[in-house]
């Protein structure tokens, strides 16, 4: 099975376990990194198809690098460029959502995040079924669609 591979990017380490936890649940490989150097060296190590970055970082982590700045640096990488960025953040939509937009992220999720729409995004971007541990697809019927 081709499992499609995820980057979640955010400085809350709770927030990292909760979405792999679903993430992996739904069938999906999952790397993780806190800020923007984990980030850049996982994006070109790891070549991930989905990047689910955090846009708001605190200074104090060693970085003023907010996720703005991650998406610009995303882009101009051979590895990962041209792949889709999904916004997560606990910051005002009304202040972020439409720059995270321009800055080229294919979504904007306000947390905490409803998982079952982000997982139906993920699912329609990435194209293909993934298979669960607990739900393995149907055998065939012969009904054609």
């Amino acid at each position: 099975m081709n499992r499609h591979k995820i980057l979640v990017v955010d400085d809350d380490l709770v927030i990292i376990k909760a979405f792999s936890m679903k993430l992996t649940a739904a069938g999906y490989q999952v790397v993780t990194a806190l800020e923007a150097s984990q980030a850049i060296a996982a994006a070109r190590r790891e070549k991930p198809d989905l990047i689910l970055l955090d846009i708001n970082f605190p200074i104090d982590i060693g970085s003023d690098w907010d996720g703005f700045k991650i998406i610009a640096w995303l882009q101009r990488l051979e590895e990962v460029k041209g792949r889709p960025v999904v916004v997560i953040s606990g910051g005002e939509a009304s202040k972020f959502k439409a720059r995270a937009l321009a800055a080229g992220a294919i979504a904007y999720f306000q947390k905490p995040v409803k998982t079952d729409e982000l997982l139906t995004l993920i699912k329609l971007t990435l194209g293909g079924e993934t298979e669960t541990p607990e739900k393995k697809p149907d055998a065939p019927t012969g009904v054609s669609a």
